[in-house]
């Protein structure tokens, strides 16, 4: 069975910041922009509902979701990779 190419889906980056629910973790993305009038470098974070099938991830582990279809209400995205924090 071939994989079809399904266009291009986001894939974000950030760490997980709740590992509570059964296959789902919660994992915050943090982008940098500058503020239009002032100049000033600003944080802003958005909170993600990934899928998470078998992989046990900690709270802080950096991970890699990708954008896919919608799992549930809230979900949008599956976890893909992770790296350990150390």
């Amino acid at each position: 069975m071939e994989m079809e190419e399904r266009g291009n889906r986001k894939i974000k980056k950030g760490r997980v910041v709740s590992n509570k629910m059964d296959k789902t973790v919660v994992v915050e993305v943090e982008r940098t922009l500058r503020h239009p009038r002032y100049g000033k470098v600003i944080r802003r974070t958005q909170k993600l509902y990934a899928h998470n099938d078998g992989e046990l991830l900690q709270i802080g582990d950096e991970v890699s979701v990708i954008e896919t279809r919608p799992l549930s209400k809230l979900k949008r995205w599956r976890v893909i990779a992770n790296a350990v924090s150390g």
